[in-house]
């Protein structure tokens, strides 16, 4: 009978566990949908539709986000990377949040909604920034379309580079994470960020021993990015369109005349520093910059990114479009 009453007792507690938990998840996830939801606008373009969001007020600057982003994400570098004065238009690339995804994903297919949305926007000229997985349709929106693109900034690209590959380790951990990423589950995603989040950081190109010595305000930082992602269902089919591309092939660089700077970390765990390297040389006159630590998130060097983006405008002489 007490052995009887032990087991109950232990199924009691597993439930009321169970029970807690799906209550802290669900008091997560429905304030993240709602946030999505309530912050991006749909554009109808004479490409389809495109979501994006806005904030600020200056000059036009087009913050194209990363893989696992949306215009929220968008929005997210370019205030924490960038910093204010601008207007920032951020779109949802193709398959993010509520932009569809069309039959062509490709970079230039990108583009050309890009340009799309700028057009239905009245906007002219921006500051083109491309970060991670944005930076291709970046590149590609300066290529096709050099007349709309004031200044190009490039942060921790994903780009060709002969012979190398921007992508993360192969790792047990990171593969096991890249099961639960590539199966959209917002619960699964929602539990490793709190039960492992270390892992986390790792899969997004983060060092363990930059998260063991950053300042609590960077780590914020970084924690900030990847709880944005939530929920990640609403985003998964956009990963699942930048996984399908394959950037094998040199692109015509040298027609990008906007003045452009590129930044990386070397320690950067999706290893973007070839693919920089190779991507400054061949954009006449384009700066790089690179640190040593911070990953892929910059994290230590938030500031430093900040003051670099600033000098580049200033120099370049594109303070107002």
């Amino acid at each position: 009978m007490l052995r009887k009453t032990i087991g109950l007792t232990f199924v009691g507690l597993s439930v009321l566990g169970t029970a807690a938990i799906l209550r802290a998840y669900q008091r997560e996830i429905r304030p993240a949908r709602a946030r999505v939801l309530a912050g991006g606008m749909i554009a109808d373009t004479a490409l389809g539709k495109i979501e994006y969001g806005v904030a600020g007020a200056g000059a036009p600057l087009f913050s194209i986000h990363g893989a696992g982003g949306g215009y929220d994400q968008g929005l997210l570098i370019a205030e924490a990377l960038v910093g204010g004065g601008f207007q920032v238009i951020a779109p949802s690339r193709f398959g993010y949040l509520r932009t569809p995804t069309p039959s062509d994903v490709s970079p230039s297919a990108q583009a050309d909604a890009h340009a799309a949305l700028l057009d239905v926007l009245g906007v002219d000229r921006a500051i083109v920034v491309g970060t991670s997985a944005g930076a291709p349709s970046a590149m590609q929106l300066a290529i096709r379309y050099p007349e709309r693109v004031a200044a190009v900034i490039l942060l921790v690209p994903r780009a060709f580079a002969p012979g190398h590959t921007v992508q993360v380790d192969s790792t047990p951990a990171n593969h096991a994470v890249l099961k639960v990423i590539q199966a959209g589950s917002d619960f699964a995603y929602w539990s490793m960020l709190h039960a492992t989040p270390r892992k986390l950081m790792r899969f997004m190109g983060v060092q363990p021993e930059v998260v063991e010595t950053a300042a609590p305000s960077e780590l914020e930082w970084a924690m900030h990015v990847l709880t944005s992602i939530m929920p990640l269902s609403m985003r998964v089919a956009g990963i699942e369109n930048d996984s399908a591309i394959s950037l094998d092939e040199a692109w015509p660089l040298e027609r990008i005349c906007a003045p452009t700077l590129i930044v990386t970390s070397s320690d950067d765990l999706f290893h973007t520093q070839p693919a920089a390297e190779y991507t400054a040389a061949h954009i006449p006159g384009a700066q790089l910059v690179v640190y040593p630590t911070g990953g892929h998130f910059f994290i230590g060097h938030s500031e430093d990114v900040r003051s670099a983006v600033r000098g580049f405008l200033q120099t370049a002489q594109i303070p107002a479009l």
